[in-house]
């Protein structure tokens, strides 16, 4: 009997890791970005890092986003601290926003070594789907707080339109 309780506890706990691990992985799925060195990123050498995973050809970060929808619009928030709004890069196709841009490494004026260095720098390309039309041309975009916040207005203004379709 105490067997099979622990084997139902431990069941149950794989379950629960297993669904947070899922689910992790779905709502990370569009946000985790790869960051490319550029030509501008002064990124510090191997050898200036005490780090054993910073490798300056490889950074990956999560550009955490929402998208909300009403009737009028779809409001996009993407977070991007420690950039510029200059620096900020925004199109919109028939189906996607793409935000891109190249987040830049400051150096310290003093004499060190970086201990730990976690931050990804360098070119990125965020993508996210839009689900309805949009008027590109009515689009208005604003930088606060390392946060991007992003207004696209719909194409056509209300609920989508419903249809029925009789079978023959």
């Amino acid at each position: 009997m105490v067997l099979n309780d622990v084997r139902q506890g431990f069941a149950s706990l794989w379950d629960s890791v297993s669904e947070g691990w899922q689910r992790l992985r779905q709502s990370a799925a569009g946000a985790l970005i790869r960051f490319m060195p550029g030509d501008n990123s002064a990124l510090p050498g191997k050898s200036e890092v005490d780090d054993d995973f910073y490798f300056p050809s490889q950074g990956w970060a999560l550009l955490g986003g929402d998208v909300f929808e009403d009737d009028r619009r779809v409001l996009v928030r993407i977070e991007i601290p420690g950039m510029r709004k200059d620096e900020i890069k925004i199109e919109i196709t028939d189906d996607a926003l793409v935000v891109s841009g190249e987040k830049r490494f400051e150096r310290e004026s003093s004499e060190g070594r970086y201990r730990v260095l976690q931050c990804a720098y360098g070119n990125f390309r965020r993508v996210v789907p839009l689900a309805t039309r949009i008027l590109p041309d009515q689009a208005s975009a604003s930088y606060n707080d390392g946060v991007l916040k992003i207004v696209l207005p719909k194409a056509s203004p209300g609920k989508p339109a419903s249809h029925t379709v009789s079978v023959n």
